[in-house]
Parts: structure tokens; sequence; C-alpha cells
């Protein structure tokens, strides 16, 4: 009996042992890979580690494409304790699945409501909060102000005078307008402005919702609208073989005078270039439509099957303070989503702000606002139309097809 007790004893403790170390564990994978947001979060994880000595933290960091692909599997088999991800419904996705941790306890422990305000829509689900965001910012047209000045070209605020000025610009050999389309998102950015310009932002966020079909004729003038930059050639050539990195020296060398894009390009910026970059909001094609802006959210999610959930609560609770959440921005250029935190005096963001707060409502990207499957196959055709714009037709049939089979189930 002794003995059988000495073996239960020293189980007990060898599970003891092994359960505290497990405890002392977070692992957390990241998609903060471009050079700004790689040196702030490589910071915040070294002073995150220094408040919690006790803690053995694990900072796994990914290629942005690759993480995308790869979260959906960590999460159904054997996740991190920290995932960065997205707002929107990106987020709600993987909720509906299960797959992510209610974390309202780590909002009412932290005076959350009142300090993230603008955000708790986008971060709720069932009346629940279900991450941590941490910064969101502004999208609009970045141009060189020194080539605008050089043609005398000013900031276009309606589409014909944005079509001028492309036209002037081309007439110089300037591609007017600098995107990369490997990665597909980027053409995204344009449709989503396009589509919010010429049907405003309550008929947009239904085709997100599937509420529309993509036969419309509301969203085939979305299409021809964008055609009339495609078919003037307004576009860097041969895009479609650039990501969204390596079509910014184009700009830079003022090959190429505009990129639409988010304040995230900002830090990218060459030193020689201070004081000859712009930012202008897209501009007006519709005057009886209402102005919306683009304002993407970024996150912090603990999975639903992470094993050090305590842990992981602390990191969020962390992410969350108003000290840290300006630190973090004023690395990145961007908007810190706790409202005490203080923002950055930046040109890009002064202008990014005001902007925001004078727009009529926001959405957070095509990929982020509908369902995976509708954005995987949208993406796909967007580029596909900005390559090959007679296929129109048939784009809209099968992006139709996919919309019936993805929110008709």
């Amino acid at each position: 009996m002794k003995k059988l007790h000495k073996i239960i004893t020293a189980t007990t403790l060898a599970m003891s042992m092994a359960s505290a170390a497990f405890a002392s564990e977070l692992i957390i994978n990241s998609d903060q890979a471009d050079p700004a947001p790689k040196a702030v979060f490589d910071s915040m994880v070294a002073q995150f580690k220094q408040e919690n000595p006790d803690i053995t933290v694990k900072y796994n960091l990914y290629d942005k494409e690759a993480y995308k692909t790869t979260l959906r599997n960590w999460l159904v088999t054997s996740p991190p304790d920290v995932v960065f991800w997205h707002a929107g419904n990106r987020m709600k996705t993987f909720v509906d699945r299960g797959l992510l941790e209610d974390v309202s306890d780590v909002w009412q422990a932290n005076n959350m409501y009142e300090d993230f305000t603008s955000t708790i829509p986008a971060m709720t689900v069932n009346d629940k909060q279900w991450g941590v965001p941490f910064t969101y910012y502004q999208w609009g047209i970045y141009y060189r102000k020194d080539i605008f000045d050089k043609y005398d070209i000013s900031e276009p605020k309606t589409w014909d005078e944005f079509l001028t000025a492309s036209e002037t610009l081309k007439q110089n050999n300037i591609a007017p307008i600098a995107i990369g389309t490997k990665y597909l998102w980027t053409a995204a950015g344009w449709f989503d402005y396009i589509n919010l310009r010429v049907n405003g932002l309550d008929f947009h966020l239904d085709l997100m919702d599937g509420k529309v079909p993509y036969t419309d004729e509301r969203v085939r003038n979305t299409f021809n609208t964008w055609r009339e930059l495609i078919d003037k050639g307004y576009f860097l050539e041969n895009h479609a073989g650039y990501s969204w990195q390596e079509a910014q020296p184009f700009l830079y060398r003022g090959e190429a005078a505009m990129y639409l894009i988010g304040n995230f390009i900002t830090p990218n910026f060459p030193e020689e270039l201070e004081g000859k970059m712009g930012f202008m909001q897209f501009p007006a094609i519709d005057p009886e439509i209402a102005m919306a802006e683009e304002a993407p959210i970024d996150t912090i999610h603990i999975p639903s099957k992470a094993k050090n959930k305590d842990n992981a609560r602390k990191f969020l609770a962390f992410i969350a303070r108003a000290e840290n959440q300006t630190k973090m921005n004023e690395a990145l250029l961007q908007i810190p989503t706790n409202n005490k935190s203080t923002v950055t005096d930046d040109v890009f963001l002064n202008k990014g702000i005001a902007m925001l707060n004078s727009a009529s409502g926001t959405s957070q990207f095509y990929d982020r606002d509908t369902d995976p499957a509708m954005a995987q196959e949208g993406m796909k055709a967007f580029q596909e139309f900005m390559v090959h714009p007679d296929r129109l037709d048939r784009i809209l049939k099968r992006l139709e097809r996919t919309r019936a089979r993805t929110f008709n189930k």
C-alpha cells in the first residue's frame, strides 16, 4: 500500500511539475514580417518577456501570404496560444466555427469597453468579444507631389479630374497608377473603392454579405467604371508579375505617380523622397453617393484549442494598454485603437484621421468583409479582369455561381 502511495505521489508530482512548466509557456504566431512591424513587435515581445520573466515566450514570424493559408490549419489541429489576424468577417468566420476563444473577460478586466469604443462592433459576435485590436489605418492614394507639381496637376477630387490627371501623366511617359497584383488583394482595393463611390456603403456591405447577385447591373457599373482606367492603360504594365512591394520602386523612381494602398506603405518611403510624397482621398464618382472609406483593423486572438490561455490573456491585456498602443503605432505610422493612446504627429496620419472622421462610414476590405470562399474567387476575378477586361461577362457569371454556392448553403 505504501509503495502504491509513493507511485501515486510521484506521478502526481511529475504531472504537477509538467503542468507548471507547461503553464509558463506562451507561443505566438505572427504575420508582421515587413520591416517596420517586425521591428516593433520584436520590441513588444521583448518588453512582455521582461515584465513576465516566469513566462517562456516563443515568437514565430511568417510571411503574410503563407500565414493566411496555414492559420486555418493551425486553428483546427494544434494551434499556438496567440495568433495575429483581422477584424470583420475574417474573424467571424473562425468564431462561427468555434476556433477562437471568447475574451470578453479581458475586455471587462481592462476597461476596454470604454477605451476601444470605435472598434467594439468589429470585434463583437453574438454580444461577445473575440480578440483585441491593436491598429487601424486609412486607405487612399499616395502620390508624388513633385511630379504633380511638374505637370501642373492638382489633387483630383472627382472622377473626371482623376482621368484627366492620369492622361497627363501617361502623355509624359509616367505610369499613372502603380500596382502589383501578384498577390491578389491589391486589385480588391480598386474594386472596393470604385464600388463604394458608384453604389455606396450599404450596397457594398450587402454585396459582401451575399445579399446582391454579382450579375446585378450595379455591380457591372462598378466594373465598367474600373475599365475606363484599364482600357486607357493607366495601370502599371505587367502588374500581375509584381507583388505590392515590388511595384513600389516604380513610384519611388518617378516612373509611376500614384498608388492606392493602406498607410502601412509610408514607413517604406525612401529618405530622398522626404516632402515629395502626398496623400489624397479616393475621388468622388457619383456626387450623390456619400464618401465612405476603407479602414482595416488588425487584431490578435486566442485560439479555442490553445494550451496556455492564461498567459495568452496576459499578452492580450499587454497589447491593449494605451502606452503600448502608442509605441506600436508610432513605429507602424498607423492609428491606435485605444482612444487613450497618443497618435503620432505625422502628415499622412493627420490627413487619414481627418478623412476617417468625416467619412459616412467604413468598410474593412474585400477579403475581410466577405466570406473567405467568396473572397478567394473574387480576388482572382479582379486580377483576371485587370488583365482581360473583355472577359467581364463570364467573370460576373462565375462570381455569381460562387456567391450562390457560398451564401445559400
